[in-house]
């Protein structure tokens, strides 16, 4: 058999093993414990993340901004204010690091493009601002790919830099996978989530559209554009989520909530063992070989508790909704910079432009209007039968080369409708990349979801 099923959970292929002495090994729900309990200062934790940095980050290329003073800067007002016995966050003095298209008020946000170089915003974006609240030490930027839609960036895979990292949140997923920070954000309006923590071996989250304020995020999407996150553990992609949740009133999709525990559900055992359905969509014959074959063995050892699921009705045209509300979308948002410097922008981003300027408005309103339709579907597929939907994160492991970020066609129709979507490192391929496994739950269903996910790993560790 060519490949195989990880029961330990994250892969560590090539990466260097852990040291669970080394401070920058620490997850970040341990590193927030041992900071709150003064067991160890920020500057000390991030100090250790700093010098991974410096050990691994020239072959990997993970940071759009970084200044290692600047950081070192927020760790000790972070140790300062706790030991001046003020109230702290959940994140105090735990770095993170965030996507280079999400405005930091005090370092620049160039959008992965030329025509943005030496942009500073004067505030920061909505959920930055969370994050401060939380106590969290912004380290740095991290690469996108082109305004989060266009020509791939520098980054390479931590498994083995000859292989694409994903994208577009390219440096996020890099950073967090070779142990150079516990926490990034991202952002998905594709795949650009979900398939970057597939390759990278890591958990990427794509919460329920409108959870996460996008406010001061570059937009690719006004329809699509979700905030992503990054973690080593389930545990600290809840820990993220819990600081990252807020109502945006200027948002169309956001709504008030009453605070949900994300940490303690994500910890709770759930009440009957749960019930995945297996969809394979109708992309399956996209998937390598190799990589069929991991998913024939994943649903194997999980027998009685996973059904092959046939989505029903005009599924095969969700792909083109979405590549139409993408397209359109996008030629609007970056009208300024297609009058204004076109020939600076990839091919690829002026080919996904000029087909946005040609669509016609009743079809793009069409295809707006398939969202809810889809979404009512789901829900009664999610209320009558499954905790979860399984189904690849990817086509297989990481493409060679940085020409291409890879295919999102397994992310785009959960994009569309909205809903939560994570990837679990569960397996590879045969020559030792990661290979993911997305989970998909119904709408605000996000504590749910990391609760299933917790337990496969579980249940295909002791199995």
């Amino acid at each position: 058999m060519t490949a195989r099923t990880c029961k330990g959970g994250v892969i560590p292929a090539t990466l260097p093993a852990m040291d669970p002495t080394n401070l920058r090994a620490l997850s970040a729900t341990d590193a927030a414990r041992l900071i709150r309990e003064g067991a160890i200062a920020s500057e000390q934790y991030v100090a250790a993340c700093l010098a991974r940095v410096r050990e691994t980050d020239a072959r990997i290329e993970a940071w759009a901004f970084l200044d290692p003073d600047h950081a070192l800067g927020q760790a000790r007002a972070a140790d300062q204010w706790r030991l001046s016995g003020q109230p702290i966050g959940p994140l105090h003095g735990v770095p993170i690091a965030v996507k280079d298209i999400i405005d930091t008020a005090d370092m620049p946000t160039e959008n992965g493009s030329p025509l943005h170089a030496g942009r500073t915003p004067s505030r920061d974006a909505a959920v930055v601002t969370q994050l401060r609240a939380a106590g969290a030490v912004i380290m740095g930027k991290t690469v996108t790919t082109e305004f989060a839609c266009g020509a791939s960036g520098k980054t390479r895979n931590p498994h083995d830099p000859a292989y694409s990292p994903g994208g577009s949140s390219s440096g996020s997923a890099a950073a967090v996978a070779a142990g150079m920070v516990p926490l990034a954000l991202g952002s998905q309006t594709g795949g650009s989530t979900v398939r970057p923590a597939s390759y990278c071996g890591i958990y990427g989250l794509k919460p329920t559209r409108g959870l996460v304020p996008r406010r001061g995020m570059s937009r690719v999407s006004q329809t699509l554009d979700t905030v992503g996150l990054f973690a080593r553990s389930i545990e600290d992609v809840a820990l993220l989520l819990e600081s990252c949740v807020a109502y945006d009133e200027g948002e169309f999709e956001s709504s008030p909530r009453a605070h949900t525990p994300y940490g303690a559900t994500t910890a709770e055992e759930p009440p009957i063992p749960p019930t995945l359905g297996f969809v394979k969509t109708p992309h399956w014959n996209r998937v390598d070989a190799d990589a069929q074959e991991a998913f024939a063995e994943l649903v194997e050892r999980l027998g009685d508790r996973v059904e092959e699921v046939e989505l029903a009705g005009a599924i095969e045209q969700a792909w083109d909704w979405h590549g139409l509300i993408m397209e359109a979308e996008v030629a609007v948002n970056l009208a300024r910079e297609w009058d204004k410097g076109r020939a600076r922008l990839s091919e690829r981003l002026r080919g996904r432009i000029e087909r946005g300027r040609g669509h016609a408005a009743p079809a793009y309103l069409e295809a707006l209007a398939q969202i809810p339709r889809l979404n009512e579907g789901f829900a009664e597929l999610f209320e009558q039968r499954y905790d979860a939907l399984l189904t690849p994160a990817a086509t297989g492991v990481a493409p060679a080369g940085l020409a291409s970020t890879g295919d999102p066609v397994f992310c785009s129709l959960w994009t569309l409708c909205g809903v939560p979507a994570l990837s679990v490192p569960l397996m590879s391929g045969a020559n030792g990349l990661p290979l993911g496994v997305q989970l998909v739950g119904p709408r605000h269903g996000d504590g749910r979801l990391l609760r299933t996910a917790r337990w496969l790993v579980d249940t295909l560790r002791r199995a």
